[in-house]
């Protein structure tokens, strides 16, 4: 197996660089592709206020050569945004994380010229608080894995890059001590075996079984899954994964307690 994990190493001009992951406190973050990225996934990372990180997963139509200058501008807004949106204490999470997703859009189809599909996941982790605010524009369900089982965090607007004026909603969800939030690309669930499709049940599965402790061994574990899966190596398309896991003392499992995990 090869993993590619985030280590802080600039690429070549005109295409997404990748910054260190941010160390949190009583959680960690991590992020993997499998491999050399082919299309248009890139995860990213920025620290914006001494407790509050954003992260963010985009899984942008077409392959690499064809898109790498879209990408670099919508992680260009990403990285500068952000820091001016949030860095307010007493900031409005929600309303700053929609104006976030506007303006990734607006860069997205204005670096196009026209119209780019582009799912998109981001959330800003608030380490004071343990929540989550985050948007979904088009893209496969985060997973939320707590004591209370796996909820899925569906989409909330359509794919960035399609509609200049598209807006998404921005739920704040509670990240309880021991819990893991996952983020895979769709190449991940498009993993064929002849011609079944790893899917997204069985990422939820896999995640539901995982006793591993640390962000960057669930993303292995998960990119490992969808390789077992396929029996070869799954180099059919971006294979990505990003993860946000909770310190905690104990593991969740399914049937345990109620975790006081909140929705807003």
């Amino acid at each position: 197996m090869r993993f590619l994990f985030n280590h802080g190493k600039s690429v070549a001009p005109q295409e997404p660089v990748q910054a260190a992951v941010p160390e949190l406190h009583a959680a960690q973050l991590a992020a993997a592709y499998y491999g050399e990225r082919q299309g248009g996934d890139l995860y990213d990372f920025v620290r914006v206020t001494s407790n509050r990180v954003l992260f963010g997963l985009l899984d942008m139509a077409g392959r690499l050569e064809e898109n790498s200058a879209v990408v670099s501008a919508a992680q260009q807004t990403f990285r500068t945004r952000s820091p001016e949106l949030f860095s307010a204490n007493d900031v409005n999470e929600p309303d700053a994380m929609a104006e976030l997703c506007l303006e990734l859009n607006r860069a997205i189809m204005a670096a196009e010229g026209g119209i780019r599909s582009c799912p998109a996941f981001a959330g800003c982790y608030n380490e004071d608080l343990g929540t989550i605010c985050y948007f979904n524009a088009g893209h496969t369900p985060g997973l939320l894995r707590d004591l209370t089982g796996i909820t899925e965090l569906a989409a909330t607007g359509l794919p960035l890059g399609l509609f200049s004026h598209a807006t998404c909603e921005a739920p704040l969800v509670a990240l309880p001590p021991g819990a893991a939030l996952l983020l895979v690309s769709r190449g991940l669930l498009e993993g064929k075996r002849r011609r079944e499709e790893f899917g997204l049940d069985r990422v939820k599965s896999g995640l539901q079984q995982a006793t591993h402790e640390t962000a960057k061994e669930l993303c292995a574990h998960v990119i490992d899954g969808v390789q077992q899966f396929m029996r070869k190596p799954p180099v059919h398309n971006d294979v990505t994964a990003l993860a946000l896991v909770r310190a905690g003392n104990s593991k969740p499992s399914i049937g345990g307690e109620l975790a006081g995990r909140a929705r807003f």
